[in-house]
């Protein structure tokens, strides 16, 4: 398929605001596509060149891009900067100034076009800003100009086709049977192997039954388990069958540790990442990947280090990594841990904040998929490889209850020591990779009709301030939690309290570098709270509220017979890169919040 026809593709899905017409769209263009191209169809329509934990990133900011559009059209930077100021799109730019050269187009095809955006990724050393110049402007100068408005876009994340990859799993089931009954089969193997253009390549050439023997394996990230609510001990221990294992709840970051000792760690490994661990990296290879299945693992040596250590040939297990203070012996805070993700000085923040990895679950080992055995079997397996080495890497303490007083005193203990809560697990239950349901679940604290849980909601814009603020440009901003059913963000709250000086800075920073010029298309917000400046919904915050009430101006959870929620008096808490969007808390789980505050 030309790449020309894939723009036709795209233009047409950014042009309807339908969800379900936008699924059709999209499902036509993969069944017309062929096994050789979907893969790479469903990264670029999702603004990638690959699966987000290959970590493959074109490094172009929008004053690099504006000198590639002044050099592929022959225009003066002055005048492609006040077209962008104008349209507030790059995209809108190069398309409009490609129409204004008369430029002999080549019928390039998607293939075509995707290897080279993906040399022009990954070239690097020196002068390698010079060449992704010099070879991007070459490459816009051979498209017709609709190809050249999402070929731009693709390098700053700015696709603006409002969807995500539940949206491309729909319609690869649309394309595969004609509905959306094949979700389910897709959905699993996604959430154990999550590369959403593998699924697609296998689902090409194999059908729904080709995806039954997609498993788990070492260096693809797991989509990770999550956990549902319930308010009570009492309502917990009913939901778990009478008994339950329960282990304190840390505010850290989540990590999946994967080892395979038949490999090296510096095996394809990146320049990039070979100067941030250092030149004497070396023994068995490790991957870090995050909850958003970020690629971390430059980021962690002192885990990298530990994982090495352990008395396995292969292995897959997850914890929580903590920031440690050696000279006070205790924890710290989420917004110190954060610190620790970084791409630059890290040796540095390894000694200032060392980290420790809770383990608290294990998925694979020695080449077996244990997720299907039951918890408790795959605890035991922990306790066996970790119990004794720990140093970096720690069990996470654990205990098993049947009286929901007890449960609630080890709950109270925790609160005490500062952390979260706790988390419950079923005994029996499986592991199931990208789902939330009743296997696990947390139990925060909500007290006296106040919420005292945090929101992990997603920024669509800002406010421009007033007085004090006027001097950050910025006075309060729009958050919204995730919508799985049409997913899309609904709103939640106005938020204009709870930052720093330097946060009201950083949000307006922020926001600005993922401004769009209309209404993001996946987000549902009523007309009386639009911002002064839309962002594309990337930004996940943690907001603390008092408590969750109804009220007309916000679209979470809102109904014909009633009102949506909303946040009382609400104040940001931090900053949540380790999320993506998707992962932000959803309709449903504040629909559970404000039924249980309520009660």
């Amino acid at each position: 398929m030309l790449f020309s026809k894939l723009a036709e593709y795209f233009f047409k899905i950014e042009a309807t605001p339908k969800r379900l017409e936008m699924t059709d769209i999209l499902a036509e263009l993969l069944k017309k596509s062929s096994s050789q191209e979907i893969d790479k169809i469903c990264y670029l329509a999702l603004g990638q060149l690959a699966s987000l934990y290959e970590g493959i990133e074109f490094n172009l900011a929008e004053k690099m891009l504006i000198k590639i559009l002044a050099e592929a059209y022959n225009s003066k930077e002055s005048e492609v900067k006040k077209m962008y100021k104008e349209k507030g799109d790059l995209g809108e730019v190069a398309e409009e100034l490609a129409k204004k050269k008369v430029i002999s187009h080549k019928p390039l095809a998607i293939s075509a076009v995707y290897d080279r955006l993906r040399e022009i990724a990954e070239v690097s050393g020196t002068g390698s800003q010079e060449k992704k110049i010099i070879w991007m402007a070459n490459l816009l100068k051979e498209l017709n100009p609709l190809s050249a408005r999402y070929v731009v876009r693709i390098p700053i994340k700015k696709l603006r086709l409002g969807f995500m990859d539940k949206t491309i799993l729909d319609a690869l089931s649309v394309a595969e049977v004609g509905d959306k009954s094949a979700r389910p089969d897709i959905e699993r193997a996604y959430n154990v192997s999550a590369d959403i253009g593998k699924i697609a390549r296998v689902t090409k050439e194999k059908g729904i039954k080709g995806l039954a023997k997609i498993e788990a394996e070492v260096g693809v990230p797991i989509r990770m388990a999550s956990a549902e609510r319930l308010p009570t001990t009492k309502d917990i221990l009913e939901k778990m069958g009478g008994k339950t294992a329960a282990e304190p709840k840390f505010d850290g970051l989540r990590v999946q540790m994967h080892l395979d000792k038949s490999r090296k760690l510096n095996e394809r490994v990146s320049s990039e990442q070979l100067s941030l661990l250092g030149e004497e990296i070396g023994g068995p290879w490790v991957k870090i990947f995050s909850r958003n299945l970020e690629d971390t693992t430059a980021m962690f040596p002192d885990i990298v280090e530990a994982v090495q250590k352990l008395p396995v040939r292969s292995l897959i297990f997850e914890g929580e990594a903590i920031a440690y203070n050696p000279e006070t012996e205790e924890f710290e805070p989420f917004q110190e841990t954060a610190k620790r993700k970084r791409k630059y000085g890290v040796k540095e923040k390894v000694a200032e904040l060392p980290l420790k990895v809770f383990a608290f679950d294990l998925l694979l080992i020695d080449g077996k998929n244990i997720t299907q055995e039951p918890y408790k079997t795959r605890r035991g397996r922990l306790e066996k490889l970790v119990k004794g080495r720990e140093d970096t890497i720690l069990l996470a303490e654990e205990q098993e209850f049947t009286d929901p007083q007890k449960l609630e005193e080890f709950f109270m203990e925790q609160i005490e020591h500062g952390l979260e809560g706790i988390m419950t697990k079923r005994l029996d239950g499986v592991y199931q990779a990208g789902v939330r349901n009743f296997n696990w679940v947390k139990l925060k604290r909500v007290e006296a009709g106040h919420l005292a849980d945090t929101i992990d909601c997603v920024v669509l814009g800002y406010y421009k301030g007033r007085g004090k603020r006027a001097e950050f440009g910025i006075g309060g901003f729009l958050v919204a939690v995730y919508d799985e059913k049409s997913d899309s963000f609904k709103t939640i709250s106005r938020v204009g309290s709870g930052l720093k000086d330097e946060e009201w800075r950083q949000m307006k920073k922020r926001v600005d570098a993922l401004k769009t010029k209309e209404k993001p298309k996946n987000a549902d917000v009523v007309k009386g709270l639009t911002p002064d400046v839309w962002a594309d919904p990337s930004i996940v915050v943690a907001i603390r509220a008092d408590e969750i009430t109804r009220s007309p101006m916000h679209t979470a959870g809102a109904r014909e017979d009633e009102p949506g929620l909303a946040l009382r008096f609400p104040r940001l808490m931090a900053f949540r890169d380790d999320k993506n969007p998707e992962q932000a808390t959803t309709v449903s789980e504040v629909e559970k919040l404000f039924r249980q505050q309520r009660r």
